[in-house]
């Protein structure tokens, strides 16, 4: 497994496109943050993130189905996948490889933001005024929601021999879960009973949450079941489509 974990790590930077994604992310942010006045921290007068933590699930709804839609399609259409069964892994590793390579690359791509917590601190009147708390909570909600992305490009990707299918796919699933539910929420006939529930079943509800610095169990389990699920559709994708 940690073969395939290097592996894939190798393909996601043996080209400019992983360094390309990741580039592109940090400049969307930053230009939010310290250039566009109707958002930038200069004319905001708040020492937070809060733009940062709003902006940045839209970008990873593009950059990790963009970085995970090649992990299964590609091997499949290659007729490489054949020869990766017949390594001595069981499915459950070879999905957890290519899981936890997506994962490095999430990591990697959040990693650089940090600057954008050391500079407000450094803008900061003082730095008791930064709520450190709540910028660790909203970057481990982050985190998990971009692993939940994750799990969900791997299934997208475990489905589809055509990159740019699994690419689309992985974008509307990861879309309906992040906002859909909670949009739904909002329509009238939903109001006064389902509508808590709804959100519930959406990341954003959980994802605020987080990012306000409480550390809820509840939301942890959201996100590891979440993972789970979708890691679980992948390798019953693998198991169909190994004895098709």
């Amino acid at each position: 497994m940690r073969a395939l974990f290097i592996k894939e790590i190798n393909q996601f930077f043996s080209s400019l496109t992983g360094y390309l994604s990741i580039i592109l992310f940090l400049v969307a942010n930053g230009l939010f943050l310290f250039v566009f006045p109707d958002t930038s921290l200069f004319t905001d007068g708040y020492a937070t993130l809060d733009t940062l933590f709003s902006l940045a699930p839209w970008l990873l709804l593009l950059l990790v189905p963009a970085a995970t839609m090649r992990l299964f399609a590609e091997e499949w259409k290659s007729g490489t996948m054949e020869v990766l069964l017949t390594r001595p892994l069981s499915q459950w590793q070879i999905v957890t490889g290519k899981y936890l390579s997506g994962l490095f690359f999430l990591f990697f791509a959040l990693v650089p933001t940090a600057m954008y917590y050391i500079t407000l601190r450094f803008l900061a009147v003082s730095p008791a005024d930064v709520d450190t708390g709540a910028i660790g909570g909203s970057y481990l909600g982050l985190f998990l929601l971009g692993s939940v992305f994750t799990s969900i490009g791997l299934w997208a990707s475990s489905v589809s021999n055509q990159t740019m299918v699994s690419f689309l796919l992985s974008v509307f699933t990861c879309f309906i879960i992040y906002t859909g539910f909670d949009a739904l929420s909002h329509i009238a006939v939903f109001r006064g009973g389902l509508d808590y529930y709804l959100q519930l079943a959406g990341i954003q509800y959980h994802y605020q949450s987080m990012s306000r610095g409480v550390l809820d169990l509840r939301d942890l389990v959201y996100f590891f079941s979440l993972d789970a699920l979708f890691l679980y559709l992948t390798k019953s994708a693998l198991d169909k489509r190994r004895w098709q």
